[in-house]
């Protein structure tokens, strides 16, 4: 394996707000370099893409980034795992730049479910597109949302996102190193194809990308959607946004499978997982027992002894294919620790998330995004005789409770009156509350169900 070509020690940040983001891997496609004959070769064609991951389960002090590099996760090529490379920091911007920038980038809608605070929200930024092809920037946005958001468990959680384009206008259409090297484009990202000589790796400038996103209220995950039809991406997961948002993710926008790069990214951001693939060379793991849910030191049986990491899953059928158990062979190590199951999305584009992964990924989701959204405001007070509304998505478990008393006739409604409830005329305010719970059976883990539920109280008077 080159030099260059390195798995880093990946730091882990990981509960509240900055967790949804904390890993936003976005993958690069990078067929250029080839991967060591050593590594094991996918079962479902990968194609070549890459992500901006941090962190190996075992740090190697010689593999440490410089504090000039930002770490990139790739796809070397199709039928191959994941390779790793660093890559230049991005420059600070100049005061041409950031006036560009500040006349640039009208955010558009794409996908409204409701208010910024209560949904996980997705921005996409386009690069590459001039101003006359801003229309098709959009559609490219839709097409590749719908190609995401019908992976589970995206597809049943769809009430949970919102959707918003941010319009970069380019000088000139299509990116750099597209169709080859030579290629150069002036555009407003400064995406570029072989990227550290990887022909497939999308880099782009991260501060030019940090500016236009946070044109966006409340950006969770960012996506940076690039005008070309050839496969590559990157995924950042070492980027902490003052914006809230950890991690970049590039993709090209006309490639088919392009969208599986980032589903399997959003595996590290979202559901802070780990890579599920190894390399011979990374030999025998001897660290500590790896942070993330999907990967442990220890067998199938002394997961259930011990009654660790997913031991509740263990025996049953996964919509990756199989049984879960503990299958050795994970986070780049061939030897001494174990996945949970022999190909998830993980370890292979095309794939399914496992029944851990699952779990994983909507505990993720509700880090950003509430689980039931008010639509009658709950800010100051409403009248004995309004209509109180709230939205949830099919599922969720709604009680009711006036002054703390459940009103068990209003269960699971979400339009209620307080005057029907009970709420009673004395001149005295009182608390009109909604719990919301979501009763999944796809999460058993007891201390991922606080994200699982959420309150709301109106003040009633008169």
């Amino acid at each position: 394996m080159p030099p260059t070509h390195r798995i880093p020690g990946r730091s882990r940040r990981v509960p509240l707000r900055v967790a949804l983001a904390t890993g936003i891997a976005l993958t690069a496609v990078c067929a250029a370099t080839a991967p060591a004959a050593t590594a094991p070769a996918a079962t479902a064609p990968v194609g070549t893409a890459a992500s901006v991951t941090g962190a190996a389960a075992q740090p190697d002090p010689e593999q440490r980034q410089s504090p000039q590099a930002q770490r990139v996760e790739y796809f070397p090529g199709p039928g191959a795992h994941p390779r790793h490379t660093e890559v230049p920091a991005a420059e600070p911007l100049s005061a041409k730049e950031r006036a560009t920038i500040k006349a640039d980038g009208d955010v558009v809608p794409i996908v409204q479910t409701g208010p910024t605070g209560s949904k996980l929200d997705v921005v996409f930024i386009g690069d590459g597109y001039t101003a006359s092809q801003q229309e098709d920037f959009h559609a490219d946005v839709r097409a590749k949302w719908a190609k995401v958001s019908a992976v589970e468990p995206y597809a049943s959680y769809k009430s949970l996102f919102n959707v918003w384009a941010v319009d970069a206008v380019s000088r000139q259409s299509g990116v750099s190193g597209d169709p080859a090297s030579g290629t150069v484009k002036d555009t407003a990202l400064g995406s570029a194809f072989y990227c550290d000589g990887i022909e497939r790796l999308l880099c782009v400038d991260t501060n030019k990308v940090e500016s236009y996103a946070k044109k966006a209220a409340d950006p969770d995950l960012v996506i940076v959607l690039a005008n070309s039809a050839k496969y590559g991406g990157a995924g950042y997961n070492d980027i902490t946004s003052p914006s809230g948002y950890d991690g970049i993710a590039t993709a090209s926008s006309d490639h088919a499978h392009s969208d599986q790069v980032l589903v399997h990214e959003t595996g590290h951001s979202l559901g802070k997982l780990a890579d599920e693939y190894w390399y011979e060379e990374y030999g025998t793991y001897t660290g500590a027992e790896p942070w993330e849910s999907n990967s442990s030191k220890l067998t199938a049986d002394r997961l259930t002894a011990l009654k660790k990491k997913w031991y509740r899953w263990i025996g049953r059928t996964s919509p990756d294919g199989g049984t879960v158990g503990a299958y050795e062979g994970g986070g780049y190590h061939p030897r001494g620790l174990y996945r949970p199951t022999t190909n998830s999305i993980m370890r292979t584009l095309g794939r399914e998330f496992n029944l851990p992964g699952r779990e994983a990924m909507i505990a993720g989701f509700h880090r950003h995004a509430s689980v039931v959204t008010p639509l009658t405001s709950t800010d100051g007070t409403v009248r004995r005789d309004a209509k109180v509304t709230v939205e949830a998505a099919d599922g969720i478990r709604l009680r009711w409770f006036v002054d703390g008393r459940e009103a068990r006739q209003a269960r699971d409604e979400t339009t209620v009156s307080p005057r029907a409830l009970g709420v009673p005329a004395d001149g005295r305010t009182h608390t009109l509350s909604v719990h919301a719970t979501d009763g999944t059976a796809a999460v058993r883990d007891p201390e991922l169900k606080p994200l699982l539920s959420d309150t709301l109280t109106w003040r009633v008077s008169r």
